[in-house]
């Protein structure tokens, strides 16, 4: 039987990053918080009719916006305004599953990947914990939830990429391993140089499961300019990531120079510590359905013109 994705491959991301020295002093988390904020309920369910969306927010350019207030967001579920009650922007700690592509085309970009997990862990807190699933001809968990974010940087150190590419397995992976989080705040962050060629796993497969989880993604592309001259997989990959990032609130960070690696992978973990939360309450529907949410801005006066970042909507428990 041959295995493989059906024609609509999957874009990929995380690369393999791979150092050969020990785990500079960089990987240091930073500090715990002195007064972490309340407790938030469970992010994106509607077990108790309280629904909290993660969101931010950005400029035009990509920047972080973490001035705002209450008054500036306006949340509609399936089109009918709900009146946010619940409203702070948090850092709370992290439950965080890092993918890498240790597929055969990622030989020669292993060091820039490796500086991009060390900045990615700058931004860590050490509240935190990761997983690490590493992925070609198949996806596999190779680092259970840890907080120790040096065991994951040695593991990558010592990959040896080969094989094709198993992206949709791994995210399957990294759900199924993220069901044990012990942090309401559940992310996803990919690092890939191609298209899926080799999961079992298909796109609408992928799609639903992501749709039913409270996890968020984020990846880093590295993609070919020429996109014409590269396989029908890679060519499609893009778009479809982009589309689970965003489904998500997340977002997917195309890479056109290895050497913005490191800085695209630190911007990624300072967007997870400026996020708003956004409450409101959905009533006592327990039909089991998908219900859809906007976000709209209204931004205060002399603002730029600034873009919500935000999960489209939930399931509701049920009956």
């Amino acid at each position: 039987m041959i295995r493989g994705l059906k024609a609509a491959g999957v874009v990929a991301f995380l690369c393999s990053f791979a150092l050969q020295a020990q785990i500079p002093a960089i990987i240091t988390p930073r500090p715990p918080r002195i007064a972490p904020p309340p407790s938030t309920p469970e992010l994106l369910r509607s077990d108790s009719s309280l629904v909290v969306i993660p969101t931010w927010v950005t400029t035009a350019a990509g920047a972080s916006v973490t001035n705002l207030r209450k008054d500036n967001f306006r949340v509609t579920e399936d089109n009918v305004e709900k009146p946010i009650t619940y409203f702070i922007k948090d850092d709370a700690p992290l439950s965080i599953g890092l993918l890498f592509d240790a597929s055969g085309s990622m030989k020669n970009k292993m060091d820039k990947a490796a500086e991009s997990v060390a900045e990615f862990f700058k931004t860590a807190n050490t509240d935190d914990e990761f997983f690490l699933v590493e992925f070609n001809d198949r996806a596999r968990l190779t680092i259970p939830f840890t907080s120790d974010a040096g065991e994951i940087y040695r593991r990558i150190s010592r990959t040896k990429p080969a094989g094709r590419t198993s992206l949709l397995d791994a995210i399957a992976v990294a759900l199924k391993q993220m069901k044990k989080a012990k942090h309401e705040r559940k992310a996803i962050v990919i690092i890939s140089d191609g298209g899926d060629n080799w999961s079992w796993h298909t796109p609408r497969q992928i799609r639903t499961a992501l749709a039913e989880s409270d996890v968020q993604l984020y990846a880093m592309g590295i993609f070919d300019e020429v996109l014409a001259k590269t396989p029908a997989e890679n060519r499609h990959g893009p778009a479809l990531l982009d589309a689970l990032a965003t489904e998500t609130g997340g977002r997917q960070y195309p890479v056109g120079n290895l050497n913005d690696l490191p800085t695209i992978s630190a911007k990624i973990g300072l967007d997870l510590r400026n996020e708003y939360l956004l409450g409101y309450y959905a009533g006592d529907s327990k039909d089991g359905k998908y219900h859809h949410v906007k976000v709209n801005l209204n931004a205060p006066e002399g603002m730029p013109t600034l873009r919500a970042n935000y999960r489209r909507g939930y399931y509701a428990p049920a009956q």
